[in-house]
């Protein structure tokens, strides 16, 4: 029987996002270890439980996930991903994954931008 630990740490994260798209709470579950943090502009270090019933909901929203860039640096691996919800709604993120033992110790995610992005090319949006 195959374990986490036998999955390299990309490929952790990867059946994360599927997951996410396939709404397989008890997937994710059994990829995020006992002391998980998840950090976010909106969170900050929230463990497993408040993970599940904060963050998991918006599971419902997401259709897929398309991996733009995946790197790999030993328990980290770094990833920016196009995501596209059920309005049709893209937008770009990059994470931050922590991978000890076979098991997802810790997320950070950074907010992107809509895709399309909103302002034109060589512009700066006003903040006013």
């Amino acid at each position: 029987m195959s374990t986490n630990a036998d999955r390299a740490n990309p490929d952790l994260i990867r059946a994360l996002l599927k997951a996410y798209v396939d709404k397989d709470r008890p997937a994710a579950e059994a990829l995020l270890a006992p002391a998980f943090s998840f950090t976010s502009p909106l969170d900050n270090a929230l463990g497993r439980a408040a993970y599940f019933d904060i963050c998991w909901p918006n599971s419902q929203n997401f259709e897929s996930f398309d991996v733009c860039d995946l790197i790999e640096d030993g328990e980290r691996v770094v990833m920016t991903y196009e995501a596209t919800l059920s309005d049709g709604k893209r937008f770009r993120n990059v994470e931050i994954h922590t991978v000890r033992e076979g098991l997802i110790a810790s997320v950070e995610v950074y907010f992107g931008w809509n895709v399309p992005h909103e302002v034109p090319p060589g512009k700066h949006r006003d903040t006013d």
